[in-house]
């Protein structure tokens, strides 16, 4: 092989490799995630908690404070997430607010306005409910009525009363998806966000809670593609579940277990959370600090395999 012949094939074999480079930087050095949980110990203090949730590898977290936590108490915690550069995801505001009980679906209303009034002091990415069930007996179960028009229009109201009590400026008011409850698909949330009609109403997602038939549970990499591509802009929080199909029954059956012993596809769940800025996948639903250890574990893991750190 001549000079000349050497340098034009070594040129073209460069040329290749920039074409092919930047595919790749996309997603090793810079696609992140901001993995959290529980903690465990009893950390005293906001600089304590801060540590207990840097100590975890984690840089998202769960708000450590009630609706009934003081305005110092507030700062302080808000000042020792930034420091730390910890995202507070969200605030729980788990209730029925649309219950047929009418005392039940009050308390509940105070509940969700509360909580959304400490979500917007404490700058977390959200305040979190379900839209409520017409079940008298289980607050989150499944009911003939969940799904009608009239539950829509009364899930609507509802919300922007929520909202419009708080005004909130920098958090976002959002419903987690249900099997069997509004929003239980990527469109039914997109038809709430156009009829709720506030800034203030963000998304939650949780992709496992929509797994509700064995074609969604094996194909469920394009439910998640799916609704990130139709929901990511609105994206505030995210929950990291897992779920696993009954294989000796003949009736379809679910169950939610943790991450790594079912089969929801994390490196396609992974990749679709780092493409937003600074949204939080958090882990919930196991019963051990050990539990949590393994599950991030496996999140980890996975993540590394598509170039995705959490």
């Amino acid at each position: 092989m001549n000079r000349r012949t050497f340098t034009r094939n070594s040129l073209s074999a460069l040329g290749l490799a920039m074409v092919a480079a930047p595919a790749f930087a996309r997603i090793r050095p810079k696609a992140a995630v901001r993995l959290g949980g529980p903690i465990f110990s009893k950390p005293q203090g906001p600089e304590e908690w801060a540590a207990a949730v840097r100590a975890k590898g984690f840089r998202a977290a769960y708000c450590p404070l009630p609706t009934t936590a003081s305005a110092v108490e507030i700062q302080a915690y808000e000042s020792a997430a930034k420091k730390a550069d910890i995202v507070i995801a969200e605030v729980g505001a788990w209730s029925n607010p649309i219950s047929p009980d009418a005392n039940m679906a009050r308390e509940a209303m105070e509940k969700c306005i509360q909580s959304l009034h400490l979500a917007e002091r404490i700058g977390s990415n959200c305040c979190v409910n379900i839209s409520g069930s017409k079940n008298a007996v289980h607050w989150a179960g499944p009911h003939r009525d969940n799904l009608t028009q009239d539950t829509f229009d009364q899930i609507v109201e509802v919300t922007r009363k929520i909202i419009d009590a708080v005004k909130p400026k920098r958090t976002f008011f959002a419903l987690e998806p249900m099997p069997w409850a509004f929003p239980d698909s990527a469109d039914s949330y997109l038809d709430l966000i156009r009829a709720i009609d506030r800034k203030a109403f963000g998304v939650h997602m949780d992709p496992m809670n929509l797994i509700v038939s064995p074609r969604l549970f094996y194909d469920n990499a394009n439910l998640i593609r799916e609704c990130f591509k139709k929901l990511g802009a609105h994206i505030r929080s995210c929950h990291a579940k897992d779920i696993d199909l009954r294989q000796d029954y003949y009736m379809p059956q679910f169950s939610e277990v943790r991450p790594g012993l079912g089969q929801l596809d994390y490196q396609v769940f992974l990749q679709e959370v780092s493409r937003l800025a600074d949204i939080p996948l958090m882990m919930e639903h196991l019963s051990s600090e050990e539990e949590y250890d393994l599950a991030a574990a496996y999140i980890r893991a996975e993540g590394l395999k598509v170039g995705v750190t959490a």
